[in-house]
């Protein structure tokens, strides 16, 4: 919950209060661990592997990063603009995080208990 919390805050502030630094397409790469994080913190949350539950999860994180940047679009006093790609880097950075959660939870399946 903390999580979607501080994409909000991020993706909310005002352009002029982002500082600038100067790493190539740092942007993108800031949508990609944010909904990456943003799904495998809700896998967590609850832990399915149902492939539905996965699919619903991507489903949920290209609908909110899509709804963020509509938002930004349309919110022209942030001083932030609306991207498709950061949408793309969203759910791409979804499908991430579905990808570590799966191995996650491969790798702890197999661990004898103690």
């Amino acid at each position: 919950m903390l999580w979607t919390l501080l994409i909000f805050i991020g993706c909310f502030t005002p352009g002029k209060d982002i500082p600038k630094v100067d790493v190539p397409l740092i942007d993108k790469w800031v949508h990609l661990v944010l909904f990456g994080g943003f799904t495998f913190l809700w896998l967590c949350a609850r832990p399915l592997t149902k492939f539905s539950w996965l699919v619903k999860m991507f489903l949920l994180a290209v609908a909110l990063g899509s709804f963020i940047e509509l938002m930004q679009g349309w919110l022209t006093f942030l001083g932030r603009s609306m991207e498709l790609m950061d949408a793309v880097a969203d759910g791409i950075g979804g499908m991430l995080g579905i990808g570590v959660f799966c191995l996650c939870a491969i790798l702890t399946k197999n661990k004898p208990d103690r």
